[in-house]
Order: structure tokens, then C-alpha cells, then sequence
């Protein structure tokens, strides 16, 4: 891979994460909760979801999705049921009191990553991504596995940045969120949000 080649597929992943998603929406909820330190649990989670789809990709599963409407729309709709599950839960979430992190949470780190880890498989469709997005910038006649390691890596540390710049983000918007109202109108926006991308993901084909 030629390094124009490589800072090419930098520039589209960075641009691409930027967009706010499941992912980045999940870790700026987390960080008003919990903090920003507490919400490295659910980025873990995130990232470990991340790279079991980036690596399935790569190990041909893009391939057998396309290949298998009917094992594609299985993992849809149970993605596109959670991320609907998560929208009712913020909307139905509690409200009054400082939204500031609370270090009595009872929120332990297992949680907060199996969380962050449900969000991630929740959208098989980034397997279809990497699919589609990898042989772009692969050159057949450089060891595949290598330059495969380099792409996968170059998207963790993107996709980990972004987390951070949302999870500080959603620090300083705890103290923007103090009144009840704007704790409920968040929640509510939230939820529709991610009830919204449940839909978008029911919707999606193949």
C-alpha cells in the first residue's frame, strides 16, 4: 500500500467517524452519566465490537452476509431491536437531581462495557462496510495481511479519537443539562435519536 494510498483511506475513515452514529451518541451519553474516565469502559466495549466485525470482514463474513440475505436480516433485526430498546429505555430515563458524575454509581465497569459492546454488534452493517471499504486500498501485489493490519489499526485509533472528542463533549454538556427540563428533553431527543437509527437499520437492505 503507497503511503498517497494510505493517507487517502485516513482521510474517508476520519471523516466517516466524525458523523454522529449509535456509537458516538452512546459514548457521549455515557460520559454525562458516568464522566468521561468511567465512559472508557463503554469505549472499550465499542472498540472491541469494532474490531470483531472489522476482522469477521476480513475473514470473509462481509462476503457470506451479502451471500445470505436471510443471515444478514437475522443480525438486523436483532441490531435494529436493541438500538430501539436503548431509545425507549432514554426516553423512559429518570429525570431531576445534577447530572454530574456521581462517584457513589452504581454503574461498574462490566456494565458499562457490555453496554458500550451491545451497542458496536448492534449494526451488522459495518461488516458490510470494511467489506466494501478494504479492497479499495489493498494492493495485490504487498502482503495482504499486513496491510490489512495497517488499515484495521489506522481505524481504531481514528474511531478512538472521535470517542474522546464526544465523550468530552458530553462532560461539558452535563453542566449545560442541570434543569429537569433540559435532562427530559435531552433524554426524549436522545431516545428518538436512537429509535430513529433502529428504523434506518430496518429499513437498510444489503
Amino acid at each position: 500500500m503507497a503511503i498517497n494510498t494510505w493517507w487517502l483511506y485516513v482521510t474517508a475513515v476520519f471523516l466517516i467517524s466524525a458523523i454522529p452514529g449509535p456509537n458516538m451518541l452512546h459514548v457521549m451519553i455515557q460520559s454525562i452519566h458516568h464522566g468521561p474516565r468511567r465512559a472508557l469502559a463503554s469505549m472499550a466495549g465499542l472498540m472491541s465490537a469494532v474490531l470483531i466485525c472489522l476482522v469477521a470482514s476480513a475473514a470473509g463474513l462481509g462476503a457470506l452476509l451479502k451471500a445470505s440475505p436471510r443471515v444478514f436480516d437475522l443480525l438486523r433485526y436483532a441490531g435494529a431491536a436493541y438500538l430501539i430498546w436503548l431509545g425507549i429505555k432514554a426516553w423512559r430515563a429518570p429525570v431531576g437531581g445534577d447530572v454530574a458524575v456521581d462517584p457513589h454509581t452504581r454503574h461498574a465497569a462490566p456494565a458499562l462495557y457490555a453496554a458500550g459492546f451491545g451497542t458496536g454488534m448492534s449494526n451488522p452493517k459495518l461488516i458490510i462496510f470494511a467489506a466494501a471499504l478494504f479492497p479499495q486500498f489493498l494492493d495485490a501485489s504487498r502482503p495482504f495481511w499486513t496491510q490489512l493490519a495497517i488499515l484495521v489499526a489506522s481505524f481504531v485509533v481514528i474511531e478512538g479519537f472521535w470517542y474522546a472528542v464526544y465523550a468530552f463533549g458530553g462532560r461539558s454538556l452535563a453542566r449545560w443539562l442541570a434543569p429537569a427540563d433540559r435532562q427530559r428533553a435531552f433524554n426524549r431527543g436522545t431516545g428518538i435519536v436512537f429509535i430513529g437509527f433502529g428504523g434506518v437499520l430496518l429499513g437498510s437492505r444489503v
